[in-house]
């Protein structure tokens, strides 16, 4: 998996996943500082690979916010200290996406991309609630089954057992109360003021807690934004289709591509009908391990691997040819994507907390965007992922939101949106959206690129800017123009020249 891989299915809702299990060492020596004590620590990721020096702490907070002396949780929190003796700026606290994945988890991926940042000021990662370290909320469902295209009735009874066996009570791991978290967190580290950076799930949480606490918040960073004011789901499977439609429209515009890959569009609907009706069952060498074991291609595999690949730009180059193998008789190479896309979810999606989020602040709204079943069954995706997750919202307990939670964002503080042209599930409209709220912001939209813009390109470079700048409104962008996407990999050899 390439590295721009790693960071799309890091940033991704809408599979509703994120990829790497995080591990911190702590060593024994121990300091105190601001309320929160910290060790010596190493963040190191099983998939993003590489590891990073950390100071790691907990900190203790109500699981009910509303019952102080009550059951208390432990957030876990990570510290990447300025390469500075002394600071220069205020932390910059990084925001995750899913719902679902870890903050420290995340970084992984992106430490190289915040490089310039931290010269200058530390970095702050915490572990969400019901994420990470801090009290995983997670559900184990057994390997042959796939909620998504699961019976209603067997969703049911793995619902429930999700819910049994849960840590904690899961109505309290709503967006409202992890902002509340994320301040005590700023406090007992003494920082009076930060910034943001939110990737995808992780801008709801960040103009959630800008809206909360807009005097602690300097400026922001929104990478894939997800409006307040719309219920993610109903629109997920036309904006993947969207995505794919447009990058199998850059292919045909190709002469390279098209020659290779005459009708891609026609082949890829011709794939999915075939595996409809019929699965591929196959022996494949294990992605990792080499050894043989059983695999299947069928719809939900099928649906899985084309959307997650579609979530950057390098990895959308490859689609065409997995597409157009798998239908002339080589499937190996799509089912084995599928295979490290599965465990990459399995690994470090937080199922529990995931549901939490989107049963409590997306479901009660979903009615209000309704969309024809007609439209939905055009799409790749189908009608399968709406009534999977309206099957398990309807057993999930809810937990509090704000009253003005859904509203759009009204604020001053300096926000940088960030926004990839062919972005499947966050796509560049609503990052138009939410900036009417800002009378200080600027969107900046990369031509051809999915989800999640902040390693691509020069874009490390125009952040550490903004960031240092305190305004985007001197901000030199113009290297951006340059961003284009990867050529689509016509052979297993080379991509098209």
């Amino acid at each position: 998996m390439s590295a721009s891989h790693t960071r799309a299915v890091h940033q991704s809702w809408g599979a509703w996943v994120a990829l790497v299990g995080t591990l911190a060492f702590c060593s024994a020596f121990q300091t105190q500082a601001a309320g929160l004590a910290r060790q010596d620590c190493r963040l190191q990721s099983e998939i993003a690979g590489g590891s990073v020096a950390a100071r790691c702490g907990w900190l203790s907070v109500p699981e009910n916010r509303e019952q102080p002396s009550g059951k208390q949780i432990r957030l876990h929190v990570a510290v990447i200290p300025s390469l500075r003796l002394e600071p220069v700026g205020d932390p910059l606290f990084v925001l995750s996406g899913g719902p679902g994945q870890a903050a420290s988890d995340f970084y992984i991926s992106i430490a190289p991309a915040l490089a310039r940042v931290r010269r200058d000021r530390d970095i702050v990662l915490v572990d969400q609630r019901g994420t990470g370290k801090s009290n995983r909320m997670d559900c184990t469902f057994p390997d042959e089954s796939d909620i998504t295209f699961s019976d209603p009735q067997q969703l049911r009874e793995l619902t429930k057992v999700c819910l049994d066996n849960l840590p904690g009570d899961p109505r309290y791991y709503t967006t409202s109360v992890a902002v509340r978290d994320l301040d005590d967190v700023r406090a007992a580290l003494g920082y009076q003021k930060l910034d943001l950076y939110g990737v995808s799930y992780g801008t709801r949480v960040a103009q959630h807690y800008m809206r909360r606490y807009p005097k602690r918040v300097r400026v922001a960073i929104l990478d894939g934004v997800v409006p307040p004011q719309l219920a993610l789901g109903p629109d997920i499977a036309l904006d993947a289709q969207a995505a794919i439609d447009q990058a199998f429209a850059r292919c045909t515009s190709s002469s390279d591509c098209k020659r290779a890959f005459p009708d891609i569009a026609a082949t890829f609907a011709t794939l999915r009908a075939r595996v409809q009706e019929q699965p591929i069952a196959l022996s494949i060498p294990d992605p990792l391990s080499a050894e043989p074991v059983q695999a299947r291609l069928g719809a939900p595999e099928l649906t899985a691997a084309v959307r997650l690949l579609s979530y950057s730009d390098e990895t959308l180059s490859a689609l065409p040819l997995l597409i157009q193998e798998a239908e002339t008789g080589q499937p190996q190479a799509l089912a084995a994507q599928y295979l490290m896309i599965k465990r990459s979810l399995d690994t470090q999606f937080a199922y529990g907390m995931h549901f939490a989020v989107v049963c409590s602040e997306d479901a009660p709204r979903w009615d209000e965007r309704s969309v024809p079943q007609s439209a939905l069954a055009k799409t790749y995706i189908g009608e399968s992922f709406m009534t999977s997750m309206r099957t398990i919202c309807e057993q999930w307990p809810r937990g509090p939101v704000d009253e003005d939670f859904s509203k759009p964002l009204q604020s001053a503080i300096p926000t940088l949106v960030l926004s990839g042209g062919n972005d499947p599930v966050t796509p560049a409209r609503y990052g138009e959206q939410i900036l009417p709220g800002l009378s200080k912001s600027k969107h900046l939209v990369l031509e051809g690129q999915g989800h999640g813009q902040i390693a691509v390109g020069c874009m490390p470079r125009v952040v550490a800017e903004f960031i240092g700048a305190g305004t985007a409104d001197s901000l030199d962008d113009a290297c951006l123009r340059n961003v284009t996407p990867a050529p689509f990999l016509l052979s297993r050899s080379a991509p098209a020249p």
